[in-house]
C-alpha cells in the first residue's frame, strides 16, 4: 500500500495503462481490506489530475465502492448503472441537500432506531454533520447539545440558525423555553445542571463524550456526568454520544441503557505522518542545549509550506506567545508573508487592548494564535481568518484537541506535553493528528512529529455515574441507593450522614461535597463574630471579599486542581480591581506594573512586558473571573443563606456582584450578545441604542429591524460581528 501511495504522490502523470493498473490494484483491496482501499481512493482523488480521464467511469465505481458518495458529487463524477444511481440517491440527505458517505448513512440508520448510540470515529468522519441532520429532520421537539467549550457551542449555534423558525435556540440559563416552538439547548454541562426551565427533552447529544471519564483528570467530568444522568433519568431522553479515537466504554453500559457502541475507522481524509524527530534525534533529545536548533527546524519547515495552512501544537499559552513571536520575527527577516490588507480585528485591538500587543504584528504577517485564554470573539475571528487563508499559521494549545474546526493541511506536533508536566498520551496525539486535513476541503493532510509518537494504548472511556470505579463524592451524591455499587457503599454512607437540608443545598451546587460541609461549619462558627463579613449585598469591601474567597479557596478546589501562579491574595486583588474598575484594561495595566517591578523582567522591553501582562490578564479573566469566582460566590452565597436562615439572621446576597463579574459588567438584556461572539465594546455602545426593557431574546431582531448595526458609532470590526449574527 505504501509503495502504491508513494507512486501516486510522486509521479507526474499516468497514461491509460498505468491508470488502469492502479485502479485494478485498488479494486482488489476493496475485496480484501476496505480501509486500505479508502486510503488509496483518497490519494487518487488528491492527485486526480495525474490520471487519464478516459477511465473516470472506473474511478466513479471505485469511489462508490468504498462508500465515498460525497466525493462523487464534489468531483463531478458520473455513475452509469441504475443500481449505482439508486444507491447514490439512497445516500442523499433531503434534509440537508448533501450526500452522506456510507458509514454516515449507517450511523444515521442507527440513530433512527430505538437504540441510543455511542460512536467513536475519526475527526474527518463528519460526526457533527449528523447533529444538523437530526435537527433538520424535525423528528425531536426538544434537543440538548452539550459541548465542552463555549466556542464550539457558538459554532454549532451559527450552523443551526437556519432552523430558528422551528426551534428556539437557547444558549443562556436566563432564557426561557418556548412553548410554541421546539427548543435547542446549546449548553456546557454546568449550564445543563443550572437550568430550571427544560421542556421535555427528547434527544440528548454529548460531543467529545470522553470528557465523562474520571480517569482523564478533567475537572469538569463531574458536571458532565451529573448532567448526563439527570437528563436521561428525568426525561428518558434518547442519546447520541460522539467522540474520536475511543476503543470502548464502561462494560455493561450499553446493555443497561439500550445503547450500541459503534467504532468506525472510515475517514475521507488520509493523514500522512512525517517523523521529523527521527532525522534530528540527537539534538531534539537535548531541548535545553539545542532549543534554538529545534525552533529553526520548525521555522524552515513552516516557511517551506507557506502556501498551505499549518497548525503548530504548543504546550501552553506562554509557549504559543513565545514561538509565534519568534517565528514572526523569522518571517520578517526573510521578508515573507505580510498581509496585503489590514485585518479589521487589528483596529479593535489598538482601540480596546493595546497598540503594543504583539498579536497585531502576528496578524500582519499571517500568523494567528489560539488558546483558552483569549476572548471568544478574538478566537472566532482568528479561526475565520485562518479558514479563509488570510492567515497561514496557527499556534495552538490543547484547544486544538477539543475541536478547533479549521482547514489546516498540516499539523506540527511540536511540544510533547499539556502544560508544563502532563505528557501527551496516544489518545491526545491521535486527536491532534486528526486535525490534519478537513472533510470536503482536503483529501490529505500531514502531521509532522517533532517528538516520539506516544505508545499505542486502548482508550476505554469510563462513565463514573454508571461504572463507579472511581466515582467522586460530587457524582455519588446524586445517585439513589439502588444505583450505588457495593464497593462504594461506605463512601455513599458518609455522604448520607450529612443532614437532609444541608445535603440538598450541597447537591444543588454540584461542587466539593465535604468542602461545602466545611464551609457550613465555618459559617456557623463565624457568624456571631463575623456577621458583617458574611451578610453583605451589592459590592463587597476588601475584607468581605477576602473572607468569602478564602472560604472557597480552602474548601472548593479539587485536590488535583492546578492554581499556579494564582494565589489567594492575588485573586482577591484582581477581583477587586476588575470589580471596581469594570474593565480588562485596568487588569492589564495592573499586571504590567507588577511585572515591570520583577527582576525577571528587568532586561525585557516594555512591549515584551506588556505582552506578558495581556496574556496574564486574559487568563485571569477567562479562568478565574468569568468562571471560578462567580461559581464560588454563588456556592458560598447559597450556604450563607442557609446558615443565616438556620440562625434567624438576615442573609447577604452576592448574586448582583457575581452576575456583574461573570457577564463582564454588561447590561442584563444585552449580555447574551457576548455568547454570540460580539465584543463587549460593541455591546456597551448598544446600551444607548437598544431599550433596557427589551427582552434578551428580542435584542438581535431589534438590531436588524432597526438597522442599528450600520450606525456610525461602530468600527468596521464591531459592525461585522453584529451582521454575522
Amino acid at each position: 500500500m505504501e509503495e502504491l501511495i508513494t507512486r501516486i504522490t510522486s509521479a507526474q502523470r499516468f497514461n491509460v495503462e498505468e491508470s488502469f493498473e492502479i485502479y485494478k490494484a485498488i479494486s482488489q483491496y476493496i475485496v480484501s481490506d476496505d480501509t486500505i482501499a479508502q486510503k488509496l481512493v483518497t490519494n487518487v482523488l488528491d492527485n486526480r489530475n495525474k490520471f487519464d480521464p478516459a477511465l473516470d467511469l472506473i474511478l466513479s465505481d471505485l469511489v462508490e465502492a468504498v462508500g465515498f458518495y460525497p466525493y462523487i458529487n464534489k468531483e463531478n463524477l458520473v455513475l452509469e448503472s441504475t443500481n449505482s444511481l439508486i444507491r447514490l440517491e439512497y445516500h442523499h440527505s433531503g434534509n440537508l441537500n448533501k450526500f452522506l458517505h456510507e458509514d454516515q448513512k449507517y450511523l444515521l440508520g442507527l440513530l433512527n432506531t430505538d437504540k441510543n448510540v455511542v460512536v467513536s470515529a475519526p475527526t474527518s468522519f463528519g460526526k457533527s454533520l449528523l447533529i444538523e441532520e437530526i435537527v433538520a429532520s424535525h423528528k425531536f421537539k426538544n434537543i440538548i447539545v452539550i459541548q465542552p467549550t463555549l466556542a464550539l457551542l457558538d459554532e454549532t449555534r451559527r450552523k443551526l440558525l437556519k432552523y430558528r423558525d422551528t426551534y428556539k435556540i437557547i444558549v443562556r440559563t436566563s432564557q426561557e423555553s418556548s412553548n410554541e416552538k421546539g427548543n435547542i439547548y446549546l449548553f456546557t454541562a454546568e449550564r445543563v445542571n443550572e437550568y430550571k426551565d427544560f421542556q421535555p427533552v427528547e434527544f440528548l447529544i454529548i460531543d467529545e463524550f470522553y470528557k465523562l471519564s474520571a480517569k482523564r483528570d478533567d475537572e469538569r467530568a463531574d458536571s458532565l456526568n451529573n448532567a448526563f444522568r439527570h437528563i436521561i433519568k428525568t426525561f428518558g431522553s434518547k442519546f447520541y454520544l460522539l467522540g474520536p479515537n475511543i476503543d470502548g466504554i464502561s462494560e455493561g453500559f450499553t446493555d443497561k441503557y439500550n445503547a450500541v457502541f459503534y467504532k468506525s475507522r472510515t475517514t475521507l481524509v488520509d493523514t500522512k505522518t512525517i517523523n521529523v524527530y527521527n532525522d534530528h534525534k540527537e539534538y531534539f533529545d537535548k531541548p535545553l542545549k539545542y532549543k534554538e536548533y529545534k525552533e529553526n527546524v520548525l521555522f524552515d519547515l513552516l516557511l517551506s509550506k507557506h502556501e498551505e495552512q499549518s497548525i503548530i501544537y504548543c504546550s501552553s499559552p506562554s509557549r504559543v506567545r513565545y514561538l509565534s513571536a519568534k517565528f514572526c520575527k523569522f518571517l520578517i527577516e526573510k521578508s515573507e508573508s505580510s498581509n496585503e490588507e489590514e485585518l479589521d480585528l487589528i483596529e479593535w485591538i489598538k482601540l480596546n487592548i493595546s497598540p503594543e500587543w504583539s498579536l497585531i504584528n502576528l496578524l500582519q504577517n499571517k500568523v494567528g494564535i489560539h488558546d483558552g485564554a483569549l476572548q471568544k470573539h478574538i478566537t472566532t475571528s482568528i479561526i475565520d481568518y485562518f479558514n479563509t487563508c488570510k492567515l497561514h499559521y496557527l499556534f495552538c494549545t490543547s484547544t486544538i484537541i477539543e475541536g478547533v474546526n479549521t482547514s489546516a493541511k498540516n499539523i506540527v506536533y511540536f511540544d510533547a506535553t499539556k502544560g508544563d508536566r502532563i505528557p501527551i498520551d496516544y489518545f491526545d496525539y491521535s486527536n491532534i493528528k486528526g486535525r490534519a486535513g478537513r472533510l470536503m476541503i482536503h483529501y490529505s493532510g500531514t502531521i509532522y512529529n517533532f517528538n516520539t509518537i506516544p505508545p499505542v494504548e486502548f482508550t476505554i472511556v469510563d462513565i463514573p455515574f454508571y461504572e463507579q470505579n472511581p466515582v467522586s463524592n460530587e457524582v455519588l451524591i446524586h445517585l439513589e441507593t439502588e444505583e450505588v455499587k457495593e464497593e462504594n457503599l461506605d463512601q455513599f454512607q458518609r455522604i448520607n450522614e450529612i443532614p437532609g437540608p444541608e445535603k440538598t443545598i450541597i447537591k444543588q451546587n454540584g461542587v466539593q461535597v465535604f468542602g461545602q460541609k466545611n464551609i457550613i461549619e465555618a459559617l456557623r462558627n463565624d457568624l456571631p463574630r463575623k456577621y458583617h463579613l458574611i451578610s453583605w449585598t451589592g459590592y463587597p469591601t476588601g475584607d468581605q471579599l477576602h473572607y468569602v474567597l478564602e472560604l472557597a479557596w480552602n474548601n472548593l478546589l479539587k485536590p488535583t486542581e492546578t492554581v499556579r501562579p494564582m494565589t489567594l491574595k492575588a485573586l482577591v486583588t484582581v477581583t477587586q480591581i476588575y470589580g471596581y474598575n469594570q474593565n480588562i484594561s485596568n487588569l492589564i495595566n495592573n499586571s504590567y506594573s507588577y511585572f515591570r517591578g520583577l527582576k525577571q523582567y528587568e532586561n525585557q522591553t516594555d512591549a515584551e512586558v506588556m505582552d506578558d501582562a495581556i496574556r496574564h490578564a486574559f487568563q485571569i479573566l477567562k479562568h478565574w473571573l468569568e468562571y471560578k469566582v462567580p461559581k464560588w460566590l454563588s456556592v458560598v452565597n447559597s450556604l450563607q443563606e442557609f446558615v443565616c436562615s438556620e440562625l434567624g439572621l438576615k442573609a447577604g446576597n452576592y448574586g448582583y456582584f457575581s452576575n456583574l463579574i461573570e457577564n463582564d459588567f454588561l447590561r442584563d438584556n444585552l449580555s447574551i450578545l457576548a455568547e454570540f461572539g460580539i465584543p463587549g465594546s460593541a455591546i456597551r455602545k448598544l446600551e444607548k441604542l437598544v431599550p433596557a426593557d427589551l427582552p434578551q431574546d428580542n435584542v438581535l431582531d431589534f438590531i436588524k429591524e432597526n438597522n442599528i448595526q450600520n450606525n456610525n458609532v461602530f468600527i468596521s470590526y464591531e459592525r461585522k460581528k453584529l451582521i454575522e449574527n
